[in-house]
Order: structure tokens, then sequence, then C-alpha cells
């Protein structure tokens, strides 16, 4: 190979910002989902110290990743630790309303042990909810290798800016995108192949709504394409799979193909 290329190479390695391995993030949300929910793994904790133990060093991991995120403002570091754990029971919480929500809206699913150890969605969300904490403590880089991990694990791609309220069920779940921008009520269901996303990919759009706000108690069936900041999904509506829609539904509406692949909307 030539110098030249090779020195591009270099030049690379010697500016590309410093973060810490997506092995080492994933192994760290991994750990902790082990604290919160022992189904997924064989290990257990024997008493309350055992926990404060554990938690105390995963805050560690956590300050340790911190500061090794060259972008990182790492006068905050120490902050961000203390408020993330702070959170960490509200989260959990929220977590065991979406567990109750796979139970209870999924004839599949026969256990909350089940849903925890097995469904792709409740994998998805965990990253989303613990990811979304950081995002909003202004963490760079690590929110979104969280989520592409568990892009990459389960097929569902939930930005960790997304705005996702209680008891939310992402049934099957391959081919999920829940874009940046997205806000999702209480209640809702979504099914594999639906897309929240922007009718423009502008860079100029960037900081603007631009993805869809779906209201509480909306099941969206799958391959459902919901696209536009101002497009508002209003509360219990259901929308059909393989529905293209750009435009707001009120509350209670039916969208759907009928045999003539036509849509209707039915109020």
């Amino acid at each position: 190979m030539e110098l030249s290329f090779l020195k591009k190479l270099l030049s690379r390695h010697e500016i590309t910002q410093e973060v810490p391995s997506t092995r080492m993030i994933s192994k760290w949300a991994n750990n902790l989902l082990e604290v919160l929910f022992p189904e997924v793994t064989e290990n257990r904790l024997d008493s309350v110290q055992e926990i404060i133990n554990t938690l105390d060093k995963l805050a560690l991991e956590l300050k340790s990743l911190l500061y090794n995120t060259r972008s990182c403002d790492h006068t905050r570091d120490e902050k961000i630790v203390i408020d993330f754990f702070n959170r960490i029971p509200g989260v959990y919480d929220k977590l065991l309303l979406d567990i109750n929500a796979f139970v209870d809206g999924d004839p599949a699913a026969w256990s909350t042990f089940e849903v925890i150890r097995s469904y792709p969605g409740f994998y998805a969300i965990y990253i989303y909810r613990i990811s979304h904490i950081l995002h909003q403590e202004g963490v760079p880089i690590l929110p979104r290798i969280l989520s592409e991990y568990a892009h990459s694990r389960t097929g569902i791609d939930i930005h960790p800016a997304a705005v996702i309220g209680q008891s939310f069920f992402i049934d099957h779940g391959t081919g999920v995108v829940i874009g940046e921008t997205s806000i999702i009520g209480d209640h809702v269901k979504i099914y594999q192949g639906v897309t929240l996303g922007a009718l423009s990919i502008d860079k100029k759009m960037a900081g603007v709504k631009r993805h869809p706000t779906v209201e509480d108690n909306v099941i969206i069936y799958s391959g459902a394409t919901i696209l536009g900041g101002e497009t508002i999904v209003g509360n219990g509506s259901i929308i059909g799979g393989n529905v293209w829609l750009t435009g707001s539904v009120p509350p209670g509406t039916k969208v759907y193909h009928n045999a003539d692949n036509k849509m209707i909307e039915n109020r």
C-alpha cells in the first residue's frame, strides 16, 4: 500500500474521538439489568448489602465510562452518575408496567419470567429507558451506542431522545423504528415493522420535531408507516397493517386498507 494512504489512516487514528468499546458499554447495561431483573441470569444476590455493593460497583463503572468518553463534560460526571442511579427506582417501576403490558396484551405470553427472559421488545425498551436518562443528562455518544447495540440484538431501533410513556408494548418487534423526536403516550401497542419517521431527512431539520406524536391507548399494526412532526395519532385510535400515514387522525379513529387497497378512516 502507498505510504500516503497509510498516513491517512494514521491521521484518523490520531484524531478519532475516544469512546469506550461497545462491548464495555453493553456489558455495563446488561449487568445493571441482571440486578433489576435476575430472571435474565443464573446469578443471584443474597442480601440487601450485596445489592448495594453491586450497584455501587456499577456506579463506579458508569463514572469510568463517562471519564473515558472524551467529549463528556467531566465536571458533571459525578452528578450524572448520582442522578442516574437516583432515577433507577422510577425506571424499574416503569419497566414493571411495560412487562405487565406484554403479559396482558399477548395471548402467547404465559408469565412475566417469559417476557423478561425472552422477549426482544422488553430488552429494547429496557435499553431505551436507561439510555433516555443518559440522553436527558446530556451524555454524548453513549446513549446512541446503547440504542444501536439493542438495535443489533433485537431488530428494534428506538432513538434515546424519543419520549415514551408507561405500559409500552412492542409485539414481535423486528423492524420497528422510533425516531428521535417521536412522542408516545401511555398504553400504546406497536407491532413489527412499524416506522415512526420523518417526512424530510434534510439536515436543516436537526433539532426540529419531525417525528409523529402517538397519544394514549393507540394500537399500530405491522408494517404501518407514520411520518411527520405535525402528525398526531389521536387517543384510542387503531392504525391497520401497512397503512402509510402523513396526516393527523382524531381520537378513536380506525385507519385501514379495504379489499381494493384503498385507505379507509372510520371514526
